[in-house]
């Protein structure tokens, strides 16, 4: 991936993270959802930008937190 590329990739990475938070905290059960879904897009985001810049706590940190999503995709369902 280009050194443009990485640098842009944290911005939708921080949009979605927004998004995501806003849709976790929704009374729908059906946003509640996809906010994890979209948390889950955003751990991606992050990582990617965080391999290229080296930042390693941050990519502990995204994969942690994608664990944590997928638990909550799950019990968001039930």
């Amino acid at each position: 991936m280009t050194e443009a590329f990485i640098e842009f990739l944290q911005w939708p990475a921080m949009v979605i993270t927004l998004l995501s938070a806003w849709l976790v905290a929704s009374e729908s059960k059906l946003k509640r959802c996809w906010g994890f879904w979209t948390f889950m897009l955003s751990n991606v985001l992050w990582v990617l930008w965080g391999w290229q810049e080296d930042a390693f706590a941050l990519i502990f940190m995204q994969i942690g937190l994608f664990l944590l999503n997928v638990r909550g995709a799950f019990k968001a369902k039930t």
